[in-house]
This record gives C-alpha cells, structure tokens and sequence, in this order.
C-alpha cells in the first residue's frame, strides 16, 4: 500500500518551509520502518523508489509546483527512472534524502535523488518526469514561465545526457521475446 500518511506527514512537516527555486535542494529525513523490508531485514528495492515520492512531493510543494499543476489542471507522471544502490538500509535505520532538479529539456524535468546513512551514500535515482495536460505533455518551459523562473535550462551533467541519449537508442515497445 502507498504510505500516504507519511507522504502527508512530509507535506505538513514542510508546510512553513522556505521556498526553493526550481534548482534547489529539498532535504528530509525518514526511517526504515517493517513494511519497507524485504525478507532480508533491508529496504526493499521498490519501496526505495516509493520512498523516493517522500522526497519529491514536498520538493514540488516548495518550489509552488503544486499550485502551478492545480492552477492549471496539470498532472506530474514519471517517465522513467535509473537507481543505483549501493549500500544497504536495514531495519530502523535513519536516512538523509537529498531532492533537485538538476535540470529540463524540450519535454522532462530532471530529478535528481539521494538517501544518505551517515557519510555514505545508500541508494541514487535520477528520474524523468513529465508534467501532462489533457493534450498530453506540456512543456518545461510552459511550467517554468507559470512558476516565474528563467526559462534558460541550465546544460544537464554529461552523465545525464548519456542516459538520455542511451535512453533513446532502447526499443519501444520491448521485444515480446
């Protein structure tokens, strides 16, 4: 089950926090709790990825996104996403996350999530969202202009553009082999 009364939790938490421009960096806090493990007593890899929503909804809500998609009856979808685990998270452990978007293109936003035990680092997402509209999706630069931030995408990390153009070469739809 989706853990919304800790995605609520986030929301109200942050509800009085200072606002961010779109580049900057929203951090939180969460634990690990029994339903977030898998058989081994450690994060779950999809639930991960969940948890990684705690991070990102209240990102948007500081940055305004939130009344921008309301405002305009807007959706936020994620359209893809590559993770790199690297550290285990067990039972009850306390973890740092680190939420940005590091920049767009014609059609995605592109966040760039972290969780942090002490000094390493647990687990990293990059994903590819979209914000859509009943015609499908909209623009960065639309929602940039509805936000009052430059519009001037700043040039994304070559590893990003990589996985992007990597991305690309992928076949759609997979092979049913």
């Amino acid at each position: 089950m989706y853990p919304y009364l800790r995605m609520f939790k986030e929301l109200w938490k942050f509800r009085n926090a200072p606002a961010l421009p779109i580049l900057g960096t929203h951090i939180s806090h969460h634990r690990c709790w029994p339903q977030d493990i898998d058989p081994w007593r450690e994060l779950n890899n999809g639930r991960t990825l969940t948890l990684y929503d705690l991070g990102r909804i209240p990102l948007g809500q500081r940055v305004g996104l939130h009344k921008v998609l309301k405002r305009n009856q807007w959706g936020l979808t994620v359209a893809g996403a590559s993770t790199r685990y690297r550290k285990r998270v067990r039972l009850f452990d306390r973890v740092e996350m680190r939420s940005r978007c590091i920049g767009w293109d014609a059609r995605f936003l592109y966040i760039e999530q972290s969780m942090w035990k002490g000094g390493d680092c647990t687990s990293h997402v990059l994903i590819r969202s979209a914000i859509t509209s009943k015609s499908g999706i909209v623009a960065p630069i639309e929602v940039l202009q509805a936000l009052g931030e430059d519009t001037q995408a700043p040039t994304l990390p070559d590893w990003v553009a990589d996985w992007i153009d990597a991305d690309a070469m992928r076949p759609w739809p997979p092979l049913k082999g």
